[in-house]
């Protein structure tokens, strides 16, 4: 162990490199942390010198993390974690915290979740700051290099989740999918739609790279039989919009058509087969809850989907 050179990597080093990670740009590093631009670029530059790597490079206007700094993010922010739990003693006060967290939402959990915790949250810690992103923008991997805490997602609970090991799933609540169209939709006014009917007309998907090919698919593709989905699009309020200015079909959450403003007007028909279950989860790294702030968000999120 050469402590001579790990005598030069202070706290400031590692908690620079992980918020750059999470904002790759010094400017916004440096407002994150209240400090100048200039220093964060001197601390960077001190850790370049002993790692014996740049760590971030411009590519166009943005910086890229190189692979040893993406590396280097789920262990450096383990260490943060760990000096957090020392000097905090374990303690956790809500209403004097000021720190930062980070979800990343589907859009439909934006509708049934994001304003109810947000208010639930300030009321209790008025001085943190809630980093709420698009889960299309940030999903797992911002999970494993640190830049997020949570995550909260519908799934098909059939479907593998992705295969890292250091994530932790747990179901919020059950619901159920169903179909919605047009009201003047050929199919509106009847009371049940047949199988053959739902595959006859074309469908609205919605894209999600971290997670496999929902039961539901796999199950059609073993009959020989699949749906028509010529448009795909990340949110379920797009796929809704589409619905009003189409005979497309749009597969969708019950809970989150009963709520939705995107949804009001749409006809809602029981699906003619079985889906399979589907949930609203929250996924985190296994590392977070040594944090007692992190353990405390977490049981606000619990809560509030209660």
């Amino acid at each position: 162990m050469d402590l001579a050179k790990l005598s030069r990597i202070s706290m400031k080093h590692l908690i620079t490199l992980h918020v750059m990670l999470d904002t790759l740009s010094v400017t916004a590093s440096a407002e994150r942390l209240c400090l100048s631009p200039s220093s964060v670029s001197k601390t960077l530059s001190q850790l370049r010198d002993s790692l014996n790597d740049e760590l971030f490079y411009r590519n166009g206007n943005s910086l890229v993390a190189t692979p040893l700094a993406k590396r280097l993010g789920p262990s450096v922010q383990q260490m943060i974690n760990d000096m957090n739990q020392i000097m905090s003693q374990d303690a956790f006060t809500p209403i004097n915290y000021e720190g930062r967290f980070t979800l990343a939402m589907r859009e439909s959990t934006f509708e049934l979740l994001a304003a109810k915790l947000s208010a639930h949250i300030l009321s209790l810690a008025p001085h943190i700051h809630l980093d709420i992103y698009s889960k299309d923008n940030i999903g797992f991997d911002g999970l494993i290099n640190g830049s997020l805490d949570f995550v909260l997602l519908p799934h098909d609970l059939s479907q593998p989740n992705p295969s890292q090991d250091d994530l932790v799933w747990e179901t919020l609540f059950s619901d159920e999918m169903i179909c919605l169209m047009n009201a003047s939709h050929p199919l509106a006014k009847q009371s049940h739609i047949s199988f053959d009917d739902y595959l006859s007309y074309s469908h609205i998907g919605i894209t999600d790279t971290d997670l496999s090919t929902p039961y539901f698919d796999i199950l059609l593709a073993q009959q020989s039989k699949k749906r028509a989905v010529p448009i795909s699009v990340p949110d379920f309020g797009s796929a809704a919009l589409m619905c009003h200015h189409s005979e497309l079909l749009f597969t969708c959450s019950r809970r989150w058509a009963s709520i939705a403003s995107q949804a009001k007007g749409l006809t809602v028909k029981p699906l003619p087969i079985e889906y399979g279950k589907v949930a609203y989860s929250l996924v985190w790294h296994k590392q977070s809850m040594k944090d007692p702030a992190l353990r405390w968000l977490y049981e606000q999120i619990l809560l509030c989907s209660r």
